[in-house]
């Protein structure tokens, strides 16, 4: 909850506040946002139907954070999600794990808005929707290009360096 826009000025949860909160919400979590993006590498030989059958993923466990909330370890467990995806990307995990992993993301991102009433919390879904719907567009759409042209050294190099973000995140997260 350290990076929800309405926590950070103290806002009080209208209809506008938990659409600007779900808008920025996955961007200002580095976490949320280098797992997004990193899709863009996992997802070279998927069709687009992939990036929105993993954003309705990301959306039920969303609705699932809502509904039992508390998850202990959650962003511990978010951390970890990138070393899942790092080693997804390379080959020594299957692609099937990306969908649990969308839906701890989602379930996480439910948390901040959690005892809010119904107009602030749908006007949060609708910018997360949004912000997600965009940033798997920008990962898979513009950024999956560039991605194919990166080498296999170069690719393990970025591999290694999501796995050692998400380690050092889940570290921070149990030392904090």
């Amino acid at each position: 909850q350290a990076h929800h826009v309405a926590d950070l000025g103290q806002l009080k949860p209208t209809a506008l506040n938990g659409l600007l909160s779900g808008l920025a919400h996955p961007v200002l979590g580095p976490d949320h946002l280098l797992f997004l993006l990193a899709l863009s590498l996992v997802g070279l030989q998927r069709r687009l139907r992939w990036a929105l059958g993993l954003l309705v993923i990301g959306l039920l466990g969303s609705g699932a954070g809502l509904l039992l909330p508390g998850l202990p370890g959650a962003d511990v467990l978010v951390a970890c999600t990138l070393v899942v995806e790092a080693l997804v990307l390379l080959r020594r995990l299957p692609l099937g794990l990306l969908l649990p992993a969308m839906a701890l993301h989602g379930y996480v991102l439910s948390g901040p808005v959690f005892g809010w009433t119904s107009m602030p919390v749908a006007a949060y879904a609708a910018g997360l929707l949004i912000s997600q719907g965009s940033l798997l567009f920008l990962a898979l759409v513009v950024l999956r290009p560039l991605a194919t042209r990166l080498s296999p050294a170069t690719l393990r190099w970025v591999a290694l360096a999501i796995a050692g973000s998400g380690a050092s995140w889940a570290v921070a997260a149990v030392a904090g």
